[in-house]
């Protein structure tokens, strides 16, 4: 079990994760809608994960998602690096209802965000904009190459949902032990 926490003046945050587990999620970081992200994020990547943030919502809700992302990529860092026999590479195409979202990712050591999602405005209290904070986030810290690609979709729930449940798929492929990969790059480390 890793635990990676992060303490500033915006929020108190702890994070326990085992990459290779069953899904199970204890997530409470005081925004409903973020908690239910995580919650299906970590049920679809097949490890369990426990999160714990105070944060200042009262302010908004921005410092709380920015930080946990952080704190979850820094516990998958240390999870996954350095990377040794397993795939690297994953991708998902997940759907929800109508919508439809593609994750591509690369376990290359290097954070870089392609984020193709025109989403905007409001799911109940959730600000929209704060999704590409995370996944800005969750990218540079753990860090990863990370394309969230935006297929087909109206609904606003949907298309956000698909993409925590594709990048959760996608990361479940991509650390899938693969003994005879060595390190699986030409240049012999990532």
């Amino acid at each position: 079990m890793i635990e990676v926490t992060r303490e500033t003046k915006e929020t108190q945050i702890s994070v326990k994760l085992n990459l290779y587990g069953t899904g199970k999620a204890k997530i409470n970081t005081g925004v409903g809608f973020y908690d239910h992200m995580l919650e299906a994020f970590t049920k679809h990547a097949h490890m369990d994960m426990e999160v714990s943030c105070v944060g200042d919502t009262h302010i908004d809700d921005h410092h709380t998602v920015e930080d946990v992302a952080i704190v979850i990529g820094q516990a998958l860092r240390k999870a996954i690096y350095p990377v040794q026999s397993i795939e690297r590479f994953g991708n998902a195409t997940v759907v929800m209802d109508e919508a439809s979202i593609t994750c591509d990712i690369d376990l290359s050591n290097r954070g870089f965000l392609v984020f193709e999602l025109p989403i905007g405005g409001k799911v109940g209290d959730f600000d929209v904009e704060l999704v590409e904070e995370f996944f800005k986030a969750f990218a540079f810290n753990l860090p990863l190459t990370l394309h969230l690609i935006y297929n087909r979709g109206k609904n606003k729930h949907h298309i956000i949902e698909g993409a925590f449940k594709a990048l959760a798929v996608a990361l479940r492929r991509a650390v899938t032990v693969n003994e005879n990969a060595g390190i699986p790059s030409t240049k012999g480390v990532l």
